[in-house]
């Protein structure tokens, strides 16, 4: 694994089913939905194109309703396939953006978040984990998949820890929107 830092150009947000089927059964689900929203919406500011999937929506629900509005402009893939890698259509999708980093973020972190980073991995993209936005319906199955993804290769960071590489330097317009969003998440946050 070599280090490397996120840069704007190259980076695509994988945003993983956060669907409303596990809204009662992920114990952080608010936090990690705050956060992904953030990474969502920082995402349109920082010209980082955003996918998202639905694992099978006639069973688990559409994605979050809070996400819908971020999301409005994001790639939507439903798929059947635990890796978001093997669902139709995103090999075309990710061709069509010229992006090798993805940002990985979603549900479930020991299901299809890990096979999905094993898939990327493999292929030879370079994966940053955004860990605080990553979750499962157990802190257990939430643990090892997070452990096993790092171990696999995928580069561990954090909401902010992703924003702030993609930024690089303060001072911007950019900067202070994006720092807005942070803000916003930490009274969010304080709140949940």
């Amino acid at each position: 694994m070599t280090p490397e830092l996120l840069r704007r150009d190259d980076a695509v947000l994988l945003v993983i089913d956060v669907q409303e089927g596990f809204r009662a059964h992920v114990p952080d689900w608010d936090a990690m939905v705050a956060r992904t929203a953030v990474l969502i919406r920082a995402a349109a500011v920082l010209g980082v194109p955003v996918m998202v999937t639905e694992q099978y929506p006639k069973g688990l629900g559409e994605t979050a309703a809070e996400l819908a509005e971020p999301l409005v402009a994001a790639e939507k893939l439903v798929k059947l396939e635990f890796s978001a890698a093997c669902a139709p259509g995103f090999d075309d999708a990710l061709r069509r953006l010229g992006r090798s980093q993805v940002i990985v973020c979603g549900i479930e972190a020991h299901v299809c978040v890990h096979q999905t980073v094993v898939d990327l991995i493999r292929r030879g993209d370079s994966v940053h984990l955004v860990l605080d936005a990553v979750s499962a319906r157990r802190s257990s199955d939430r643990d090892i998949g997070i452990r096993r993804a790092l171990a696999d290769g995928a580069h561990a960071s954090s909401t902010e820890m992703a924003l702030f590489e993609l930024m690089r330097v303060a001072g911007t317009s950019v900067f202070k929107q994006v720092q807005g969003l942070v803000k916003e998440l930490d009274a969010t946050l304080s709140v949940v």
